[in-house]
């Protein structure tokens, strides 16, 4: 019970707000890629804050169960230190080395460039950006934008709630899919 809740916890900000109705209203339904615009690039900064969020959460439970440790139920205790601990390391192994988080300044910055490539240098005449499971394209003529696998952006899914909530804490936010692999160039 205790790891359960150390665990889900420190993730309530991701699992809970950003599936609420209004926090959606701008976005299609959730198998569909996404349009490229303001709105997805404030989202991807939203993520991040909720991400980071998660270490003020987990220090919260980290002091409940150290309570709990010394006041109450020590198997309780155990587990809302263990799983809030492992929260907190997950994230600092994102800082120091390892896997990136699944939602970054950078990223926001990175969809913001191919929102102005894609004005700036159009590969058809009305460029539509869409940001798909493996890439980002153009909805209008197929050229692939940009290699960028779309992390979880809190949309509700299609397959219900739990399951998406099970699904997001399984992965962690980060995407489902690889990304497109680059296209092979052959040598003369």
């Amino acid at each position: 019970m205790g790891a359960g809740i150390g665990h889900i916890g420190p993730r309530l900000p991701t699992l809970w707000m950003t599936r609420a109705a209004g926090f959606n209203r701008r976005f299609p339904p959730h198998p569909e890629p996404v349009p490229l615009s303001p709105y997805l690039t404030q989202r991807v900064l939203h993520m991040r804050v909720f991400y980071w969020l998660s270490f003020v959460l987990a220090a919260l439970v980290l002091v409940f169960g150290a309570a709990s440790l010394r006041w109450g139920s020590a198997m309780f205790g155990f587990g809302l230190w263990v799983a809030s601990t492992w929260t907190v390391l997950s994230r600092i192994q994102s800082l120091l080395a390892g896997r990136p988080a699944p939602w970054s300044k950078e990223l926001a910055v990175h969809l913001q460039t191919v929102v102005n490539q894609s004005t700036l240098v159009p590969c058809c005449d009305e460029p539509f950006p869409v940001w798909g499971m493996r890439s980002i394209d153009c909805s209008e003529c197929g050229t692939v934008l940009s290699r960028t696998a779309r992390p979880d952006l809190g949309r509700t899914r299609s397959d219900g709630w739990m399951a998406g909530t099970l699904r997001l804490l399984m992965t962690d936010g980060y995407p489902m899919a690889e990304p497109l692999p680059e296209p092979k160039v052959e040598e003369e």
